[in-house]
């Protein structure tokens, strides 16, 4: 598994929950890494962006009536 600059990993054993920051990437793919007590690092998860206004991180116009009166 090739590894980011930057990206935060965490161990999945119950006990351990150690986390790390990656500081230097890797450009070689292999297995998942390991934490020190042997179980798999796992990233953080992020939730995925479902609109493009969620990418931006920008809230939702406000719909304005356009001034019409229906009787």
């Amino acid at each position: 598994m090739i590894m980011k600059t930057g990206e935060r990993r965490h161990c999945i054993h119950p006990a351990c929950h150690c986390e790390i920051l990656v500081q230097a990437g890797s450009g070689i793919s292999g297995s998942n890494p390991r934490c020190v007590c042997g179980a798999p690092l796992k990233k953080n998860y992020a939730t995925p962006n479902f609109t493009y206004l969620e990418f931006l991180q920008v809230d939702e116009p406000v719909p304005v009536p356009d001034g019409s009166q229906e009787s």
